[in-house]
């Protein structure tokens, strides 16, 4: 048994809270907000944003940072991306050297162009630092649904921990050594989901986010392999793996989002809607500011930045899309 302390009490921390205590470690549950600790402590669940999903009697629900991070064996850290710099600055203090920050949240600082892991790492630098992220939606983690994630660490001692920890007849975890691809690959594969959701939004069919999702990752992967990530990462879990189920499930908020905004909602009045931290939108910005520094050509994530931002409208945005000048595919990958 293992002592773990989740940082963050949205639907995934939840989930991860509920797959580690059925793993039989000791788990602590950390919110940053008095009023969900009390949620939790008295029905054992997130009754707003994971409801159903029941937490163990013995596991601890807190609001003390301190308490939640000192001599645990493992943190994972569940914020939102917006605030991971901030919340690991605020454990810092608490963390002791070579402790193992598992980060799930996924994004790049727009500001810094920086993955969360090099966030963490910029702010608690005394920690050992990691990622787990893959195809995993956690109102399917939280009902026991087989599920296969990637762990990815600069170490493979620490990559094989995790997946140790994690993994369970419904977990199945992988391990890798391609942080920077994993990373690229969970945020970005949000802005194009934003994209597959206004296509939905707006009527178009399966043949449309067919194309949205090979171009999609197409883009992507070559911004990674640009940046010094593994080209084999993006046809994996955390790439063409979490991308399909983002685009296509009805359980992301960034698909909702973009359908949101596809019916003619803003962008913030569809963020307001699905009342949770929509990622691609946060990462938009960062991906197209990558795309300028490394010279890579994105046009689905250059669209998506011109409707959230711009006010392009979005059916206009498909259109240009769709006549581009002609491209062989292979020399367009």
């Amino acid at each position: 048994m293992a002592k773990i302390g989740v940082i963050g009490s949205g639907s995934w921390g939840t989930a991860l809270a509920w797959l580690l205590r059925n793993n039989r470690h000791d788990i602590t549950l950390w919110s940053y907000l008095p009023e969900e600790t009390e949620m939790f402590q008295k029905h054992h669940q997130n009754t707003d944003k994971l409801p159903g999903v029941i937490l163990a009697e013995d596991v601890e629900f807190t609001c003390d940072l301190e308490h939640s991070v000192k001599g645990k064996d493992l943190l994972v850290l569940a914020v939102p991306s917006p605030a991971v710099r901030s919340t690991s600055a605020n454990m810092k203090p608490f963390v002791s050297a070579g402790q193992i920050v598992v980060d799930v949240a996924k994004g790049i600082e727009e500001s810094t162009l920086m993955t969360m892991t090099d966030i963490i790492e910029q702010e608690i630098p005394q920690a050992e630092v990691a990622v787990l992220s893959g195809p995993s939606h956690a109102e399917e983690v939280g009902r026991g649904l087989p599920t296969t994630i990637v762990a990815g660490a600069h170490r493979k001692e620490t990559a094989e921990r995790i997946q140790e920890l994690f993994m369970s007849p419904v977990f199945r975890v992988y391990t890798s050594s391609d942080m920077l691809g994993i990373e690229i690959g969970a945020a970005l594969k949000n802005v194009i989901a934003l994209a597959a959701g206004i296509a939905d939004g707006l009527g178009y069919g399966d043949n449309t986010k067919a194309a949205l999702i090979t171009r999609g990752i197409a883009e992507i992967s070559r911004l990674g392999t640009a940046m010094g990530a593994n080209p084999h990462t993006f046809f994996g879990l955390s790439g063409i793996g979490d991308l399909v189920v983002t685009c296509a499930s009805i359980h992301s908020r960034n698909r909702k989002a973009g359908y949101l905004i596809g019916q003619g909602l803003a962008m913030q009045e569809a963020m307001d809607e699905v009342h949770m931290v929509v990622e691609g939108v946060y990462s938009a910005r960062a991906g197209l500011k990558l795309a300028e520094k490394y010279g890579i050509e994105m046009p689905i994530i250059t669209v998506v930045n011109q409707v959230l931002f711009d006010g392009k409208p979005a059916a206009e945005g498909v259109r240009e899309l769709m006549q581009r000048v002609k491209k062989d595919e292979l020399e367009a990958w």
